[in-house]
C-alpha cells in the first residue's frame, strides 16, 4: 500500500495527473479531428463553392407599353401654357396606366422639335405645318424612353430642322430611331438598348438592356420599297425585331389591300410584329403567320377632339421574355447601344451570337384623351376598343 506522508507529495501528484488529463484530452481531439477527414473536407469545400459562385442570369423579361400618335404641339401647346402645370400639363394623366409596372415605353412622336421655331396654333393649323417646344422633353422623357420619327411631319421644319430634333432628343437620353424619307435606307432600323429586368440564379432580380432592332417605315406620301422592307432581314438573323408603321387612310376602320399586303411582308421579312398608326382611328388587327398586326393603334396623345374615334386609342402591352443560355452575352452588348448609329448589330454578328428564343404576351390597353388629357379607358371604352381590334380572335391566332 502506497504511503505518503509528505503532503507536497500529493501536490506534486495532482500537477501530475492535471497534466495526464490535458494530454488526453488534447490527444483525443485531434483524433476526433482526423476520424472523419472527408467530413472535413466537404465542409471546406462546401465554403469554397459558396464563396467562389457568381450568379448568372437565366432569364430576362421586358414590359412595354407600344402607344399610337403622341403631339404636344398646336392646341396641345395652348392647353398646356393656360395650366398651371405648363409643360407638364400633357402628361399629368398618365399616372392612370401605372407606369411603375413597364420597364419601357415606345411611341411615334408626331412633330419636330426645332427649339429655334416658335409657331402659334393658328399658323401651324393654316400651314399644316408643326414644331413641338423642346422644353416638354424634360417631362416626355420620365414617360416615353424611345420614339419612332417616321411620319409625315417630322419633316416640317426641314431637314435642319429634324437633325435638331434628333439633337434635343439625345440632350432628354431618349432614344429615337426612323427617317421622314422612307427611301433614307440605313435609316429605317436602329437597334436600341431595350429596358429589361433580368433574373439571375440565386433568384436575385437587376435592370439590364437588351439589343432589339425597331424600324420605323413612313408611307403617307410614298409606299416603302421591297429593298426598305428587306432591312428587316438584316437584324432578324440575330435579335428580336419591331416594326412600327405610319401611313393609311385617315379616319377608316380597317386597312385597305396596299397596307394588307405591306404590312404581312414585314412579317414574311422577319419582323415580330408590326403596330402602326397615323390614321387617328383605331383600326383592326389579325394573327398572320401566328405574328400580331395592328393596323392602326389611333391617337394616344393628340389635340384632335372633334368625335369619339379621335379621342381613343388601343395602347399594345407586350410582354418579352427569354430563359436561354446565352443570355449573358447579349446584356454585355446591350449595354453599348443607347447611342444612336451604333455598331451593335456589328458587334452581334462579330461575336457569332445566336438570336434568342422570345416569347411574346399581349395584352389591348385602352386609353382616352378626350376632354384635352390622356388616361386610361373605362371598362366600357375598353370593350368598344377591342371589339374595334377584333382583339380575341387576334389572340386565338397567335402562336403561343
Amino acid at each position: 500500500m502506497l504511503s505518503i506522508s509528505n503532503p507536497k507529495d500529493y501536490r506534486k501528484i495532482g500537477i501530475i495527473l492535471i497534466i495526464f488529463i490535458t494530454i488526453c484530452i488534447v490527444a483525443g481531439f485531434f483524433i476526433l479531428l482526423n476520424l472523419n477527414p472527408s467530413q472535413k473536407n466537404t465542409t471546406t469545400h462546401s465554403k469554397q463553392i459558396t464563396t467562389d459562385t457568381k450568379p448568372e442570369p437565366e432569364q430576362l423579361t421586358s414590359k412595354i407599353l407600344f402607344t399610337g400618335n403622341i403631339f404636344w404641339g398646336r392646341y396641345m401647346n395652348d392647353w398646356s401654357m393656360a395650366s398651371p402645370l405648363k409643360y407638364k400639363y400633357p402628361f399629368s394623366g398618365l399616372n392612370t396606366f401605372n407606369r411603375p409596372a413597364y420597364d419601357a415605353w415606345v411611341a411615334g412622336l408626331e412633330c419636330p422639335t426645332d427649339p429655334s421655331v416658335n409657331m402659334t396654333s393658328a399658323q401651324m393649323e393654316e400651314a399644316l405645318q408643326f414644331n413641338c417646344r423642346p422644353e416638354y422633353l424634360k417631362e416626355a422623357s420620365k414617360w416615353f424612353d424611345i420614339v419612332m420619327l417616321s411620319n409625315n411631319h417630322t419633316d416640317n421644319q426641314g431637314p435642319e430642322g429634324f437633325t435638331r430634333t434628333r439633337q434635343q432628343l439625345d440632350n432628354a437620353k431618349m432614344q429615337h430611331f426612323g427617317h421622314y424619307d422612307p427611301r433614307e435606307i440605313d435609316d429605317i432600323c436602329e437597334v436600341v438598348a431595350m429596358p429589361v429586368t433580368i433574373k439571375y440564379t440565386n433568384s436575385s432580380h437587376k435592370k439590364g438592356q437588351l439589343p432589339i432592332a425597331l424600324c420605323g417605315f413612313h408611307g403617307v406620301f410614298r409606299i416603302p420599297e421591297q429593298t426598305a422592307v428587306d432591312q428587316i432581314s438584316k437584324y432578324s438573323k440575330y435579335m428580336p425585331v419591331i416594326a412600327m408603321t405610319h401611313m393609311g387612310a385617315e379616319y377608316e376602320a380597317s386597312p385597305d389591300e396596299i397596307r394588307t399586303r405591306l404590312y404581312r411582308s414585314m412579317i414574311d421579312a422577319g419582323a415580330d410584329m408590326v403596330l402602326g398608326d397615323h390614321p387617328h382611328w383605331i383600326q383592326s388587327t389579325e394573327a398572320y403567320k401566328g405574328k400580331l398586326i395592328v393596323y392602326s393603334m389611333g391617337n394616344f396623345m393628340f389635340d384632335q377632339q372633334f368625335n369619339r374615334e379621335v379621342t381613343r386609342s388601343a395602347a399594345i402591352d407586350v410582354k418579352l421574355s427569354t430563359d436561354s443560355n446565352n443570355i449573358g452575352k447579349w446584356l454585355q452588348v446591350g449595354s453599348q447601344c443607347r447611342g444612336f448609329k451604333d455598331k451593335c448589330l456589328e458587334e452581334a454578328e462579330r461575336l457569332k451570337l445566336e438570336k434568342l428564343p422570345v416569347k411574346y404576351q399581349f395584352k389591348a390597353i385602352g386609353s382616352d384623351d378626350s376632354n384635352k388629357l390622356t388616361k386610361k379607358a373605362d371598362s366600357k371604352l375598353q370593350d368598344s376598343i377591342e371589339q374595334r381590334l377584333n382583339w380575341k380572335q387576334t389572340m386565338s391566332g397567335l402562336q403561343q
